[in-house]
């Protein structure tokens, strides 16, 4: 299976549950792998063929510009079930994480993976 990846992507998003944070956009960082539905750009070498990687970078920032989460989980689900189902990608890793919110911890997140059922 090939698997494209997304590393490092950092974006400033409205997300947690404290009043403040309905208010202040925070840096969130994603790391995304996502299985591609077929081998075929890898042997036809066209664009048409292969997933476009602007696309789904813009397709996750316009999501995550127009939506409040409370919950890194529920997030990442939406992040995990827009691939899923818009680049008909068989399975998707999805790790988010908040960066500096709690002193001595660079990093808090989760990681899911999911599957098309």
């Amino acid at each position: 299976m090939d698997i494209i990846f997304l590393k490092e992507f950092r974006i400033k998003t409205l997300i947690g549950i404290y009043p403040w944070e309905r208010k202040i956009p925070q840096t969130i960082e994603l790391n995304i792998e996502i299985a591609l539905p077929s081998q075929q750009a890898s042997k036809s070498d066209r664009i048409e063929d292969a997933l476009d990687y602007s696309q789904v970078v813009h397709k996750i920032s316009t999501t995550l510009h127009q939506q409040h989460f409370s919950l890194l989980e529920t997030l990442t689900e939406n992040i995990a079930q827009l691939i899923l189902t818009e680049f008909g990608s068989p399975r998707v890793k999805v790790s988010a994480a908040k960066l500096n919110v709690i002193p001595g911890v660079k990093q808090l997140g989760i990681c899911i993976e999911r599957s098309r059922q």
